[in-house]
């Protein structure tokens, strides 16, 4: 068995051409084709933007957000979530920004009540968005939460929900939202209308990202020297399968070919600085990874399924603009360009 079509944090999104009540196509709009490049911006200056690039011409737009709203988006981008027909910008200065994705123009935000926001998912007509709290003295987070706010486009915080310190990637499944409790290894289960955690699981490895295939959610998870994958049968909420495959300080930084590969970062601390670009393939029971690149300051990645291309994003050490590196499926290089500061993610359509 292989395994399909894996999407998500930085994932491959389909947009379809949405039709009007007398079934006539719609325009597409300025920014509904292409890749967006998240580029996180970094600290202290809180210069996050997105760029929008067309992989066909190479033609690339910058601060996208800025040009088409005309003011700068003034925080740190974590992640990027489409939900139809809005896309949300999630800082993790204290805000969430609401936009189309055809014209990327504001229709709303969440500004205030929250303090580390990390990503978002939607329920109904609630935004539940996960956020790691304030810092103690420590720098600890012990005081980590899901927040939640009544509508769709943006408003105030109607309540903030307990959850595991560093909560991380979220999703959403009939009534419940799933949380990704990063250090402290749990898998936490809200039930949306009752706004409270009704289930917790334990694992040996940290989750980071969610996928979810076939009645099937997939956990991808790392230790130090570890890549997991579990799977969560969504029918019942239980623990199914895990694979493991050996790999040396992998990050949370993921994507997905679309088929039967998934591609992860990896990076090394100080004096090293030793990252690399690995394919992880799962068929059967076994889990296998194969390098392609490294290098150093590696901080995102993605995939392009039109093309079968690979981008990684390189931070260049916070020492200016990072840069975009273009990547066939065997890792030789295509070509690289210029982006914004710490780019980090990139959202497919």
């Amino acid at each position: 068995m292989k395994l399909k079509q894996l999407l998500w944090a930085i994932a491959l999104i389909s947009f379809s051409f949405a039709c009007s009540n007398n079934d006539e196509e719609r325009p597409l709009g300025k920014y509904d084709n292409g890749i967006l490049i998240m580029n996180e911006g970094s600290f202290g200056s809180n210069d996050g933007e997105v760029f929008h690039l067309n992989p066909t011409t190479e033609e690339l737009l910058p601060n996208i957000f800025e040009a088409e709203n005309s003011r700068p988006f003034a925080g740190l981008i974590q992640d990027m979530v489409l939900e139809t027909d809005r896309l949300y910008l999630v800082a993790n200065t204290g805000k969430v920004e609401i936009v189309n994705p055809a014209d990327f123009k504001s229709r709303g935000a969440v500004t205030a009540e929250l303090d580390q926001p990390r990503s978002l998912a939607v329920n109904g007509s609630k935004l539940f968005i996960s956020d790691y709290g304030p810092y103690d003295a420590n720098y600890g987070t012990p005081d980590s939460y899901i927040a939640v706010v009544n509508g769709l486009d943006g408003g105030v915080v109607s309540k903030k929900i307990a959850v595991s310190n560093k909560p991380g990637d979220l999703f959403s499944h009939g009534n419940y939202i799933i949380v990704a409790g990063s250090e402290e290894r749990k898998i936490e289960i809200i039930d949306a209308a009752q706004e409270a955690v009704v289930t917790t699981i334990e694992l040996d490895a940290s989750p980071k990202k969610f996928h979810a295939e076939g009645g099937i959610l997939w956990i991808y998870a790392t230790t130090a020297e570890e890549v997991k994958f579990y799977t969560l049968n969504l029918s019942n909420l239980t623990l199914g399968n895990t694979y493991t495959v050996p790999v040396t300080k992998p990050t949370g930084r993921i994507a997905f070919d679309g088929d039967d590969k998934m591609y992860i970062v990896t990076s090394s601390d100080y004096p090293e600085y030793n990252d690399a670009i690995l394919a992880i393939e799962i068929e059967g029971s076994t889990a296998t990874a194969t390098e392609l690149m490294t290098g150093s300051g590696f901080y995102g990645i993605g995939y392009d399924g039109n093309l079968d291309q690979i981008y990684v994003a390189d931070a260049n050490g916070f020492q200016g603009n990072g840069t975009v590196n273009v990547l066939s499926k065997t890792g030789s290089l295509i070509r690289s360009f210029d982006v914004g500061r710490g780019p980090s993610g990139f959202l497919v359509y």
